[in-house]
C-alpha cells in the first residue's frame, strides 16, 4: 500500500536557488579575474617598462642582448642600434633584442 501511494504521488523537482543556477558563471568570472590580476597585468607592466627602457637608450649606455652579448651603444636609430662589442668590433642589432642593463646585475 505504501508503495502504491509513493508511486502515484507527483514527482516534484526542487527548484535550484539563485546561487545554484549561477555558481558556474560566478566561478568562471572569478577565475578570469584572478588570472588577470596575477598573470596578464604584471606581464603587461613588465613589457611597458622594457619598451620604455629600449626607447630611452642613448649613446654610451651599456646593454646585454637577448643572445647574451655585452656591448656599449654607439649609435641609435629608429629600430636598430649599433653596439661596440670589443675593441673595434661593432654589431648592428634590432632594438627589441636588448633585454637588460648590466649595471643592475650584481658582479660576482
Amino acid at each position: 500500500m505504501i508503495n502504491f501511494l509513493q508511486a502515484t504521488a507527483p514527482m516534484v523537482e526542487p527548484q535550484p536557488g539563485f546561487m545554484q543556477q549561477y555558481s558556474f558563471l560566478i566561478m568562471l568570472g572569478l577565475m578570469f579575474l584572478v588570472m588577470w590580476l596575477f598573470m596578464w597585468r604584471p606581464e603587461a607592466k613588465r613589457r611597458k617598462q622594457m619598451q620604455e627602457f629600449r626607447n630611452g637608450l642613448k649613446k654610451g649606455d651599456k646593454i646585454i642582448t637577448a643572445g647574451g652579448i655585452y656591448g656599449v651603444v654607439k649609435e641609435v636609430k629608429e629600430t636598430t642600434l649599433l653596439i661596440e662589442v670589443d675593441g673595434n668590433v661593432t654589431l648592428r642589432i634590432d632594438k627589441n633584442m636588448v633585454v637588460a642593463d648590466p649595471s643592475g646585475l650584481q658582479q660576482q
